[in-house]
């Protein structure tokens, strides 16, 4: 059974996400505090952490930090905070997606699902994945349909679909495709992600997988 910890000071979102989770087959543990949070997860090791930034004793951002020390559990930032400034320093503290308050529980549970599903056992063979109407094996590096990408842009799709569902800040993307140097060089994205949508969505104008997330970063959706 799928173990997650329910970070946030508020009572009744905790309740209402402890009911909500075991109702569909969670095991739920409840920290009110960074602190509480931190140690929790040292002793029962859970799969899946749910965040709130503004906690009692510490930011958000710590508690991330404390966990990314030694783990790399999946981490959902569940907060009232908006501001694209608050959730890109979630993200770049190693988040691994992020959902404002006030929220839909089926949006929530779409999210858990979506970043358990990217934790592939290490030494997984590579997977096969649909775009619209293409097929691309990241383990041949072919895409059906006899579509041809340059290394840039095989580097910029396979970073995205080897984290289905997972928002990847255009900081992270920029960094591990083009380098530390290019990490403020936006409009190298935007380029890049223009031409796979065109090679690979059914509407470019309409993307339903390669996906913007405005001031943010990218995510694939299956």
């Amino acid at each position: 059974m799928t173990r997650i910890l329910v970070v946030d000071d508020e009572p009744q979102i905790v309740r209402a996400l402890r009911i909500n989770l075991k109702a569909h087959g969670y095991e739920v543990d409840t920290a009110r505090d960074g602190a509480s949070a931190l140690h929790l997860a040292v002793q029962h090791r859970p799969d899946l952490v749910v965040l709130d930034l503004g906690l009692p004793d510490m930011e958000g951002t710590e508690v991330i930090g404390g966990l990314r020390g030694w783990t790399d559990v999946p981490i959902i930032v569940l907060s009232g905070r908006a501001d694209s400034g608050d959730k890109v320093a979630a993200l770049d503290a190693g988040a691994d997606d992020y959902v404002t308050k006030p929220f839909g529980v089926d949006e929530l549970l779409a999210r858990i699902r979506a970043v358990t599903r990217r934790n592939r056992p290490a030494g997984e063979a590579a997977p096969v994945v649909r775009i619209g109407a293409h097929t691309v094996d990241l383990a041949e590096r072919s895409i059906s349909g006899d579509v041809r990408l340059t290394p840039t842009e095989w580097q910029l799709l396979e970073h995205l679909l080897r984290h289905p569902g997972k928002l990847i800040t255009q900081r992270e993307l920029l960094h591990d495709v083009w380098g530390p140097q290019y990490q403020t060089e936006t409009n190298y994205l935007r380029q890049y992600m223009a031409r796979l949508r065109r090679k690979l969505e059914d509407d470019p104008a309409r993307p339903r997988h390669l996906l913007t997330e405005p001031g943010m970063g990218y995510r694939f959706r299956p």
